[in-house]
C-alpha cells in the first residue's frame, strides 16, 4: 500500500540526516519541499537524486492535494519535508496529511530532528508537560490575546520567534508575565554557533538577534505563591461551580496556587462543597 512520509530533517546539522530518511526520500515518487533548492542541496549531500521535487508552502499546498492523492492511487509513495525539523507543526504538510488520510492511504513518518523539543529539554525548565506554541500570531489582536493565554499557562511553554521580531515579542512577554518568570532562549541549534541564554524575562540579554529562536517560558506557578485559606476557598468555589470534582478542583488549585494538593483537597472536605466520597486525600500527594 503507498504511504504519504512526513520525513524529519536536519535543523543545522546534515549530520541528523536519519539513514531511513536517506532511504524514503530515495525511493517515493514525489518529494514535497518548501524550498527546492534548500532541499535539493539537502538530497545532494544524501546522494539522492529526486524523481521529482514539488513546493509546498503556504501557498501551494491545497494545490499539491490532487497530484498527491493520484501518485498515493496509483501505488506511488509521497514524501513531505520542511525546510527543517519535523513538517508539519508550523510547517506545510497538515493538508495533505489530512485529504491522505480521508482518502484512506496511510500516513506515516520518519521522527527526526525538532527545534521544539531539543530547546525544551536543553532549557533546565520543568519539561514533563510543556505546550507548544509555535510562531505567535502577527496582527495585534490576535497576538495580545495569545500572549494573554500563556501569561496564566501553567506548563512549560515553547515559542519560536524569528530575530527581527525576537526583542518585541520578550518585551511583550515581560509586560504579561512579569519579569520575574524564568525563560531559557536557543537559537542556531545544532549548529557551529549554537547557543542557549538561560535567566528571567527581566534580566535575561539575547545581544544583537541572529538567527531563528526558540524561547522555552517557564510555567506561570514556577514558584510557590503565597495563597492564603481564604483565596484557596474562592478558587475551589469558582471550580467548583464550573463543574469540577472536589479532587479536581483541588489538583487545579493546588497546581495554580502553589499550596500543596493535601492541604487544598482538605480545605475542600471542611467547606464540603460536593465532596466525593471515594476520594482519598492518601493518594493526592
Amino acid at each position: 500500500m503507498s504511504t504519504l512520509w512526513l520525513v524529519a530533517t536536519p535543523i543545522g546539522n546534515l549530520g541528523d540526516l536519519a539513514p531511513r530518511a536517506t532511504e524514503v526520500l530515495a525511493a517515493v515518487e514525489i518529494v514535497c519541499c518548501e524550498d527546492t533548492r534548500r532541499t535539493g542541496k539537502l538530497l545532494q549531500h544524501a546522494g539522492i537524486r529526486a524523481k521529482r521535487l514539488a513546493v509546498c508552502n503556504e501557498h501551494t499546498e491545497f494545490e499539491l492535494v490532487t497530484e498527491v492523492l493520484d501518485t498515493l492511487a496509483t501505488g506511488g509513495d509521497v514524501a513531505v519535508v520542511s525546510d527543517a525539523g519535523s513538517p508539519g507543526i508550523s510547517d506545510p504538510g497538515e493538508r495533505l496529511v489530512e485529504a491522505a488520510v480521508d482518502a484512506g492511504h496511510t500516513v506515516s513518518a520518519v521522527p527526526g530532528p525538532t527545534a521544539a523539543t531539543m530547546a525544551v529539554t536543553i532549557s533546565g525548565l520543568p519539561s514533563g508537560r510543556h505546550v507548544y506554541e509555535g510562531f505567535l500570531p502577527r496582527k495585534d489582536r490576535e497576538r495580545f490575546e495569545r500572549i494573554d493565554a500563556i501569561a496564566t499557562e501553567a506548563r512549560t511553554v515553547v515559542l519560536y520567534e524569528a530575530p527581527h521580531r525576537l526583542l518585541r515579542t520578550l518585551a511583550d512577554l515581560t509586560a504579561a508575565c512579569g519579569p520575574d518568570r524564568r525563560v531559557s532562549i536557543s537559537r542556531e541549534l545544532t549548529k557551529l554557533h549554537e547557543e542557549t541564554i538561560r535567566g528571567t524575562l527581566g534580566t535575561i540579554d539575547v545581544g544583537e538577534p541572529r538567527g531563528e529562536y526558540a524561547i522555552v517560558l517557564g510555567g506561570a506557578v514556577d514558584e510557590p505563591i503565597d495563597a492564603s485559606d481564604d483565596d484557596v476557598r474562592h478558587a475551589l468555589r469558582i471550580a467548583i461551580q464550573a463543574g469540577a470534582s472536589t479532587r479536581d478542583a483541588a489538583a487545579t488549585v493546588a497546581a495554580t496556587t502553589g499550596r500543596r494538593k493535601r492541604e487544598v483537597y482538605q480545605l475542600a472536605v471542611d467547606r464540603e462543597t460536593n465532596v466525593s466520597s471515594d476520594s482519598d486525600p492518601a493518594d493526592l500527594d
